[in-house]
């Protein structure tokens, strides 16, 4: 393999900056009216456009309700103050911060579980076990957008007797058994920030079918007011603006041509690195599709020759973006240290965040791009003695 790489002196195979990831936005030209009839109304929040965009959501999920927040987070945690989710709550470690602050917020405490790694989603056999008497939640993560085993959750939880929520924030997209993401568990909390293939700016989505949950997230959203200047719980303002929702409703109609763009790009990646070794890649059923809100691999240093960390710095180097999600995964943050289980029940989390990379990958970009971040990993394979000695040196 001819050239170097850029730790070794080599030019960096990038020409311009390969970022990790960057939001494909709707023409302003077809928002423009809507977005000038909302200035010039006034109605600035709570108008027609949110109706209108959660009313498309819903035809979309194909669910009752859709209700629109401002964020994924305050999604989550007016889903658990409204099913009083007051004890323990199982729940991954390998996730986002905000799946568990959320908690925490709502009054909750964390149970970590572990994960399957090669789905990068809840073990069941793991929520099995540490299901006992005072457990009162099972939250599930759909990571990297990869559907969570629904099924199979609902009928632990059902048979356990509490409600099943899924941290949807990397769903839209993404299909379990053919169906949308978002009509399983009690509910399904979704994410509308630029890193995600629907985008409202900021925003979420608490999808569900039950009536007098999506009542009491309507309300919750209201600081808890009951429409009559009354407190029917302690709730926040976590109202979604109209340009917000004008914004997801047009990213609302790209959604699948970005999910299926994205699936085509994932397949590319594991084309072009699948006969290397050390690399691995995260299992979808075949029934099922990742939106990979996230393209994460896993790296062997062994078998690659470099660690995941070294190799992020070496494509760095090539102009290149990557990302360690999860590490450290969250019962290690400070925050959450107090609710944290002994570190051999969490084996295939720790192993997990130790290896896992995520590369660039966007709703809609060029392949010649995708063959620049391949030939950056092959070239650095290729030189991995030269830049284990450099580092050691």
């Amino acid at each position: 393999m001819s050239g170097k790489p850029a730790l070794l002196g080599g030019k960096p195979l990038a020409a311009d900056p390969v970022r990790l990831v960057r939001p494909v936005l709707p023409a302003f030209d077809s928002m423009r009216a809507e977005i000038a009839e909302t200035l010039s109304s006034g109605m600035v929040t709570k108008g027609a456009q949110l109706v209108a965009f959660e009313q498309a959501v819903a035809s979309h999920l194909g669910v009752d309700h859709a209700v629109a927040v401002s964020s994924c987070t305050t999604g989550l945690a007016l889903t658990y103050r409204a099913l009083e989710l007051n004890g323990p709550v199982i729940v991954p470690s390998f996730t986002f911060m905000a799946t568990v602050s959320a908690l925490i917020w709502a009054g909750a405490t964390p149970r970590f579980v572990d994960i399957d790694p090669a789905t990068t989603n809840l073990d069941l056999a793991a929520v099995r076990a540490a299901l006992s008497p005072e457990v009162v939640g099972i939250v599930a993560v759909h990571n990297f957008g990869n559907p969570a085993a629904a099924h199979e959750l609902e009928a632990i939880a059902a048979n356990a007797g509490v409600p099943l929520v899924f941290d949807a924030a990397h769903g839209f997209g993404a299909r379990y058994e053919r169906q949308p993401v978002g009509r399983f568990g009690r509910t399904e909390c979704f994410s509308l920030s630029p890193t995600k293939l629907l985008i409202a700016g900021e925003g979420g989505i608490v999808a569900t079918n039950d009536a007098e949950l999506a009542r009491r997230i309507r309300v919750g959203r209201e600081y808890g007011n009951d429409g009559h200047y009354g407190t029917e719980f302690a709730g926040i303002n976590a109202r979604m603006a109209e340009y917000n929702a004008i914004l997801g409703r047009h990213s609302l109609l790209q959604l699948e041509t970005a999910a299926e763009n994205r699936s085509r790009y994932a397949a590319l990646y594991r084309e072009q690195l699948g006969d290397l070794p050390g690399i691995g890649f995260q299992s979808v059923r075949p029934a099922d599709r990742c939106s990979y809100k996230d393209f994460s691999i896993t790296l062997e240093a062994a078998e690659f020759g470099l660690s995941r960390n070294r190799l992020a710095a070496a494509l760095a180097a090539e102009g290149i973006d990557s990302r360690a999600y999860y590490d450290p995964p969250v019962h290690q943050h400070t925050a959450y240290a107090r609710y944290a289980p002994p570190a051999a029940s969490l084996p295939q989390t720790i192993w997990l965040a130790a290896r896992c990379l995520s590369l660039p990958i966007h709703s809609q970009m060029e392949p010649a791009t995708i063959d620049i971040v391949c030939q950056a990993i092959r070239q650095i394979h290729h030189h991995a003695p030269e830049l284990r000695a450099t580092q050691t040196a």
